[in-house]
């Protein structure tokens, strides 16, 4: 187990000497690590938020039964473990732990029989079987009539794609990742809804399942729990599970924003409604946050997804490639015993000089790990360029990369949305990244707001404690309590780079 405190704290002087009489679990994991976070809200006159790790544990996927799968039985242990953890330094705290709320990536789900056991662990979708999928679900549904309800983004790995591959689906049932975890807490299957947006079965409208889908897919239309909102209780610890983590058996389990990009965004500190977000990781999600989604078939061709968002607001929004270029360009590296610190490796990008070779992030090509360097340099060649096979001169092709890939996304986004945005808030892991935040204000021509990093965990906690009544108030309430207890940093472009490349 480790602990530490993270740097999304309130200003000095703002938080109480008084410990909270509560905290709230908040359950965040990533494609590549998880962590458990104690999250309080201070009952000071600005409410300041304090996040506090308490366990972090490693995730990824690993080829089990001939595909890429995750270890889910490992990750729900460590989800076990972080909850002793969270009672442990609670109890010490004079605190109880209020309630818990989980957060995962998209899409991935695991099938649950009648007696509730996981048949099988849950594909990744980074497996590629999902691609034989989507022409036979095409000819039953038009990818237009698709988009038309669904406002989906077209992904191979969707959800819908992944379901049409499996082979039996009778008696069973669907539970996306965070849904998973939930029910093996609590015994209640439910599906929140910012995750089943996702999932290409979605009415984007209506806000329910699209089951004229399922009936055309031959899919039952309980496959997939009822659905919950963020902030609603999916139910309380089963007993055993109480004892095992050492937290009274009526601790709630709360349905936040699961897909972690809602609870990034409920937590993204804008000050005004017209802002633009990149929540950077693994994956970059680059969008805007509308009241209504946007169903055009100029929006389709775009591939702009439409996903629902804390209190019903859709994230429209491209999903792009994100930092995980650059992770599995030093993971090949350090096999080839070159152990290169990331700092220093930005350092060496940034004094390179501009208008280097570009790649398209967002290719498939990307997807699957495997020898990243030496996939991006003959994705360079494609273009009649040549990249040196350099530590450097890799990573800053991947920043420039990245930064005009968000750049024409943003751009797209204004246009299709009919808005127009001054700040473009970056949070997440790469708003720390200064070289890629510096290049992207120079590619938009706007300014960047960076941070914070934890935002995910920061939105997860939030919701949570406005479920519980310790805060009120709509969305710009909780921005408001992350603005004032964040540092945030500001980029203003050096150049306009947005009409290059």
């Amino acid at each position: 187990m480790s602990r530490d405190r993270t740097t999304e704290t309130a200003p000095a002087g703002a938080v109480s000497a008084a410990a909270p009489a509560s905290a709230f679990a908040a359950v965040d994991i990533g494609a590549s690590s998880g962590r458990v976070i104690l999250g309080r809200v201070h009952a000071d006159s600005d409410r300041s938020v304090e996040l506090e790790v308490v366990h972090r544990f490693p995730n990824g996927v690993v080829e089990i039964d001939g595909g890429l799968r995750w270890d889910f039985n490992a990750l729900f242990a460590e989800v076990l473990e972080g909850l002793r953890a969270a009672a442990t330094v609670a109890a010490v705290q004079g605190e109880r732990v209020a309630s818990i709320g989980i957060d995962t990536w998209a899409v991935d789900y695991g099938l649950v029989n009648a007696a509730g056991e996981l048949t099988a662990q849950p594909f990744s979708y980074r497996d590629d079987r999902s691609r034989a999928a989507v022409e036979p679900v095409h000819r039953k549904l038009d990818p237009a009539r698709l988009y038309a309800t669904t406002g989906l983004q077209f992904l191979q790995f969707n959800t819908i794609y992944q379901l049409a591959t499996e082979p039996d689906l009778d008696g069973l049932q669907a539970l996306l990742i965070p849904d998973l975890i939930a029910f093996l807490l609590t015994g209640q299957r439910r599906t929140e809804a910012t995750n089943a947006s996702t999932t290409g079965l979605f009415d984007a409208v209506a806000g329910e399942w699209a089951t004229e889908f399922f009936t055309a897919l031959g899919l039952r239309k309980d496959l997939f729990p009822p659905l919950v909102q963020p902030g609603d209780t999916v139910g309380r610890l089963l007993p055993d599970i109480a004892a095992q983590v050492g937290l009274p058996q009526d601790t709630r389990v709360v349905a936040v924003g699961s897909h972690d990009t809602a609870s990034a965004v409920a937590a993204v500190p804008a000050q005004a409604e017209d802002f633009a977000y990149i929540s950077s990781g693994t994956w970059s999600l680059v969008g805007l946050e509308l009241k209504h989604p946007v169903l055009t078939e100029a929006s389709r061709e775009a591939n702009f997804t439409n996903e629902r968002g804390v209190d019903g607001t859709i994230r429209y929004l491209r999903n792009m490639g994100g930092l995980w270029l650059l992770s599995e360009c030093q993971r090949t590296w350090a096999q080839e015993g070159f152990q290169l610190e990331l700092t220093a490796l930005l350092g060496a990008a940034a004094a390179l000089p501009p208008g280097g070779p570009q790649v398209n992030a967002d290719d498939p090509y990307f997807i699957a790990p495997d020898n990243m360097p030496d996939r991006i340099r003959a994705a360079v060649r494609r273009t009649g360029e040549v990249l040196p096979n350099d530590p450097a001169a890799i990573t800053r092709c991947i920043m420039d990369s990245l930064a005009a890939g968000y750049a024409r996304t943003i751009r797209d986004a204004e246009r299709l949305a009919n808005r127009s945005v001054e700040v473009v808030h970056v949070v997440g892991g790469g708003s720390q990244n200064r070289l890629l935040c510096q290049l992207t204000a120079d590619a938009t021509g706007k300014m960047v707001i960076a941070g914070p990093v934890e935002a995910t965990a920061l939105g997860n906690v939030l919701v949570q404690a406005r479920a519980a009544g310790v805060v009120d108030g709509g969305l710009t309430r909780l921005r408001t309590l992350v603005a004032a207890g964040t540092s945030l940093e500001q980029y203003e472009p050096s150049n306009t780079l947005s009409e290059q490349h």
